[in-house]
């Protein structure tokens, strides 16, 4: 089966920095490390050609480089949907305790909780400064929003629902003209 290249490069535009914790420049010693985490929806660990040597999928140069540069993840434990994935990830907690078990919806009451502390809670005290890029999928009433669980700068969408829709689908609106 043929890869499908377009597919791939929307959901790496859209989601492939969803979440990074980046540290910027501030005065810290050389012996802390940047942090960059790339998350993406929906990618295979055989998407990547760093974690299959270039022997399959997809050809990902400039990610092989971040992953040659610094530390490439070889376990996780996925959740069955996004909004999991990112609670679990973001606050090191089961989807159990965050409630967040299932993707949320927009105006929904459900979202990350001020209880639950955050990866970027824990790395301000060491001197971070934190920013999420991209989808975030955690709720998006103002107590809910990253920039109210420590991250400094957030840009990006709070939810990203039916990304794969295609104009050449039957069910895809038409244009009246």
């Amino acid at each position: 089966m043929k890869p499908d290249y377009h597919q791939f490069s929307l959901l790496i535009a859209i989601a492939c920095v969803l979440i990074a914790p980046v540290a910027m420049a501030q005065e810290k010693s050389a012996s802390q490390p940047n942090i960059v985490i790339i998350w993406g929806d929906d990618i295979g660990q055989s998407d990547i050609s760093a974690y299959t040597r270039g022997l399959m999928g997809f050809q990902t140069p400039n990610i092989d480089r971040v992953a040659n540069e610094g530390l490439l993840f070889t376990d996780y434990y996925a959740e069955q949907s996004c909004t999991a994935g990112r609670s679990a990830f973001i606050t090191g907690q089961s989807v159990f305790r965050t409630g967040l078990s299932k993707v949320g919806m927009p105006g929904a009451n459900e979202g990350l909780s001020e209880k639950d502390p955050t990866i970027a809670e824990i790395l301000k005290p060491m001197g971070y400064t934190t920013g999420q890029f991209g989808k975030n999928h955690l709720g998006d009433r103002d107590e809910m929003l990253p920039t109210n669980h420590g991250f400094d700068e957030f840009y990006g969408n709070l939810y990203h629902l039916n990304a794969e829709e295609e104009p050449e689908n039957r069910d895809y609106p038409k244009d009246p003209a």
